[in-house]
């Protein structure tokens, strides 16, 4: 067995029951049976396939529990078998949306309709709302960027201007619909882009000027009680960006298994996912040491205390290579951050607990998980 199972086990204690542990024995040596006997007790014990029920148990326990409206998926890409809490309810993405816009752009790659190399003008016209890093230097007489550098910031930094002008460069929102039927992508829509998105869950109408300054913020604060509490209601109710946990986390099988991009796009996609900088204490919060993890965060409007989304939604990888996506949806809530990202890094948790509790039963199996020959 590899030093790395044998440190990932240590870390397992927590996990394994004692009854199972190894115990100091003063028995006499007994030779161990033939090959062929050996491999048929393996394939006796080997552990079945498939979630724990200690798994399924606290996923459903922690969706229950939560103060709010969340949906929760775990799945296992390598095994196929998915467990999930609220896991068809369409909830509000915000930012989650950005994986999309950008896979459809890396799948315009891929058909030679657009270049990671093109240079695109960005300038105080492309301006959105809410989080928008390159604002700054978009107002200060524009600047010229290429689609890859716009890609880098709308996915490691969640900037709503990069990912909006890579929208509109790759087609619109029709773009990233076309893509989902293209790939049977199931459990997932798109909205009509940020401005108009941002603008309806407030209860108002787009309007050009609002991308300047704090007029949004004024318009918005103009609003009457009752009109800006109707329009987060129908927004909750159904939202036009919602996607469900299940949904999410298949994309994502999806995309690991080389699926939906390139090798070369896919590779990339998942590469800077795991550069994102966004939600350190979400769900990357639970994620072990040695273990590689991409995301994509996303965060709605807050009404009084109601907040209209609240997610982190990735990939796993175990230092053995072992693929898990992990879906967190919070729709609304009023509770604060500490317990939003406490239910996170708590989904995390038991993932990590079940991978190493399954490694331990097929280590006591005799299977090597390490791929080591030695």
């Amino acid at each position: 067995m590899s030093a790395a199972l044998f440190a990932a086990l240590a870390g397992c204690a927590g996990v394994i029951p004692a009854s199972t542990q190894a115990q100091p024995s003063s028995s006499p040596y007994i030779a161990p049976p033939p090959p062929q006997q050996q491999q048929a007790q393996a394939t006796r014990q080997m552990p079945a396939r498939g979630p724990s029920s200690q798994l399924e148990s606290t996923i459903t326990a922690l969706g229950r529990d939560f103060s709010g409206e969340v949906g929760i998926a775990v799945r296992d890409i390598d095994e196929g078998w998915t467990v999930s809490w609220n896991g068809d309810r369409f909830l509000p993405q915000q930012s989650v949306s950005k994986t999309w816009v950008q896979m459809a752009m890396l799948d315009a790659v891929d058909r030679g309709e657009m270049s990671l190399d093109r240079e695109v003008r960005v300038g105080p016209e492309h301006a959105v709302v809410f989080h928008q890093p390159l604002l700054s230097r978009a107002n200060n007489g524009g600047f010229q960027a290429s689609i890859r550098y716009l890609f880098e910031q709308a996915m490691t930094r969640s900037d709503n201007l990069a990912n909006d002008r890579i929208l509109w460069l790759t087609g619109g929102p029709d773009a990233v619909r076309a893509f989902f039927q293209r790939n049977n992508l199931e459990g997932l829509r798109f909205g009509p882009g940020e401005r108009e998105l941002q603008a309806g869950i407030a209860g108002l109408t787009w309007q050009e000027s609002m991308s300047r300054g704090r007029n949004f913020y004024s318009a918005r604060s103009s609003l009457a009680a009752d009109t800006r509490q109707e329009a987060m209601r129908r927004y909750l109710a159904d939202p036009v960006d919602g996607a469900t946990a299940n949904g999410i986390v298949n994309a994502f099988a999806r995309l690991v298994r080389g699926e939906l991009l390139s090798p070369e796009s896919t590779r990339l996609m998942l590469s800077t996912m795991r550069a994102s900088h966004t939600g350190p204490q979400r769900l990357r919060g639970g994620v072990p040491d040695g273990w590689q993890f991409g995301h994509k965060t996303g965060t709605g409007q807050n009404l009084n205390g109601l907040v209209a989304g609240y997610n982190d939604v990735g990939i796993v990888t175990t230092p053995d290579g072992h693929n898990y996506a992990v879906a967190v949806m919070i729709g609304n809530t009023r509770v604060g951050i500490p317990e939003r990202q406490q239910l996170m890094q708590r989904v995390m948790g038991q993932v990590v607990s079940h991978h190493l509790r399954r490694r331990y039963e097929l280590f006591t199996a005799g299977i090597n998980t390490s791929g080591d020959s030695n």
